[in-house]
C-alpha cells in the first residue's frame, strides 16, 4: 500500500483517475452530510435508539457476511476485547447517542458538534496524557473552533427552541466526546485487523448493547408500528452512507493527497445545514452559517497543525 501511495502521489495519476477521484470526494462529502438529515426523518417516528441498533445490525451483519464469504477467520480473544471496547466509544456512545440527539435538535446542529472531535481529541491528550507539545497554530485552532460554537450557541439563544432541546446539546457532545476517545484508543492501541471487518464486528457487537439500553429505558416501540419512512431512512443510511460513500471515501484517498480528501469533513455540516432547512424547514440563519463557517475554519487549523506536525 505505501509503495503504491508513493506512485500515486508522485505525480503516475491519471487525469481520468483524478477526475474520477473528485467526483467521489464530492459524493462523499454530500452523501455524508445528507446522512444526517436521513436520521433526524428516521427519528420522527422512532425512538432514536431503536434507529440506531436497526441501522448498526443491519449494516454490521452485511460487512460481516461479506469478509466471512471473503475467507476471513473470527476475531482472537485480544482482539475481540478491543472490538467490544471501540463499539462502546464509536458506536454505542458516538452512534446512539447523535441518532437519539436528531429527535431534538436540527441534524445541521448534530453535525456540526460532531465535527468538533478533532478539538476534543487535543484537549482530552493535554489533560489526561499531558500531551502539550501543540504548535501555536493547534492552539489558534482551537479558539477559533470555540468562538464559532458560541456564535451558534448565541445565535440559538435569541430563538425559541423546542422541548428537549438542552437533552439533544447534552447527547451530541456526548456523541462526539466518545468518538473522540475512541479515536485516541485506536490511536494508541492497534491491531492487525481489516478495519473494514474490524468496523462490521463494531457494528454488530453495538447493536446489541444499544438495543439493551433501549429496551431498558424504554426507547422502542413494536417493529410492525416501524412506518416506511424509517425503514426508507434506514435503507438510505445503509446503502448509500455505510455502502456507496465509504466506497467513494476510499477511492478518494487513494487517488487524491490527503489534504484534499479529508475536505470532506468541513462540507458534510454545511451540506446536513442547507439540506435539512430545505427538507425540514430546519432554522438556517446568517449567524448560523457564519459561526459554522468559523468553528470549521478552527477544526481545519488544528487539523493541519496536526497533520504538518
Amino acid at each position: 500500500m505505501e509503495s503504491s501511495d508513493t506512485n500515486i502521489f508522485a505525480g503516475t495519476v491519471s487525469t481520468a483517475h483524478k477526475r474520477k477521484a473528485y467526483i467521489a470526494l464530492g459524493a462523499t462529502s454530500i452523501i455524508w452530510g445528507t446522512t444526517w438529515v436521513a436520521s433526524r426523518i428516521g427519528v420522527q417516528y422512532v425512538p432514536g435508539l431503536q434507529l440506531s441498533y436497526i441501522r448498526q445490525f443491519l449494516a454490521g451483519s452485511i460487512l460481516l457476511i461479506f469478509f466471512f464469504i471473503k475467507g476471513e477467520k473470527l476475531p482472537t480473544w485480544p482482539q475481540f476485547r478491543w472490538l467490544f471496547i471501540l463499539s462502546i466509544f464509536m458506536f454505542v456512545l458516538a452512534n446512539g447517542l447523535s441518532s437519539w440527539s436528531v429527535k431534538y435538535i436540527s441534524s445541521g446542529l448534530a453535525s456540526l458538534i460532531s465535527a468538533l472531535y478533532p478539538l476534543c481529541v487535543v484537549i482530552l491528550e493535554m489533560i489526561f496524557f499531558r500531551k502539550n507539545n501543540n504548535t501555536p497554530l493547534t492552539i489558534v485552532g482551537l479558539i477559533i473552533g470555540i468562538a464559532g460554537v458560541a456564535v451558534v450557541f448565541y445565535e440559538n439563544a435569541f430563538h425559541e427552541q423546542p422541548p428537549g432541546y438542552g437533552l439533544g446539546v447534552m447527547l451530541g457532545f456526548i456523541a462526539m466526546v466518545g468518538w473522540s476517545i475512541g479515536t485516541i484508543f485506536v490511536a494508541r492501541n492497534k491491531y492487525q485487523m481489516n478495519p473494514y471487518y474490524a468496523m462490521g464486528w463494531q457494528m454488530f457487537i453495538s447493536s446489541f448493547i444499544i438495543f439493551t439500553g433501549a429496551e431498558a429505558t424504554g426507547n422502542h416501540i413494536p417493529f410492525s408500528e416501524i412506518p416506511y419512512q424509517t425503514w426508507l431512512a434506514i435503507a438510505y443510511l445503509i446503502i448509500m452512507g455505510s455502502v456507496i460513500a465509504f466506497t467513494a471515501f476510499i477511492y478518494s484517498i487513494k487517488y487524491l493527497p490527503p489534504a484534499i480528501s479529508s475536505l470532506y469533513a468541513y462540507i458534510n455540516p454545511l451540506v446536513a445545514m442547507v439540506v435539512g432547512a430545505i427538507l425540514l424547514k430546519e432554522p438556517l440563519t446568517v449567524y448560523i452559517i457564519i459561526g459554522a463557517c468559523i468553528t470549521l475554519t478552527g477544526v481545519y487549523l488544528v487539523n493541519y497543525s496536526i497533520k504538518r506536525k
